[in-house]
């Protein structure tokens, strides 16, 4: 089918409207065009993309989380730290001492 042909009118389209969209969720597409002039596209709906995880876990490349809530533990962020006027190397230290 070429360009001409998948073309309809406004006009046309309001009166078959049933007609054309069959054809569409078969898998045709259309440009809808008012006094010849392009306006619309009428498309088949696109299916939505898996995410490479969902594509994996299809496949069985890997296995979901037997306990999907402990991603949550992950996903949170840790709470801010209090300020400290000792350097990194000074709180190594006292945490080293504390051990002996």
């Amino acid at each position: 089918m070429n360009a001409a042909e998948n073309s309809i009118g406004v006009r046309e389209l309001r009166q078959n409207a049933s007609k054309y969209l069959r054809r569409v969720a078969a898998g045709e597409s259309f440009t809808v065009t008012d006094r010849g002039t392009p306006v619309a596209e009428l498309v088949p709906p696109q299916r939505k993309k898996r995410s490479r995880y969902e594509e994996m876990v299809a496949s069985g490349e890997i296995t979901p989380a037997k306990n999907p809530g402990l991603h949550n533990l992950l996903a949170d962020p840790l709470p801010p730290s209090t300020p400290s006027d000792k350097t990194a190397s000074e709180i190594l230290q006292e945490m080293r001492e504390d051990r002996f």
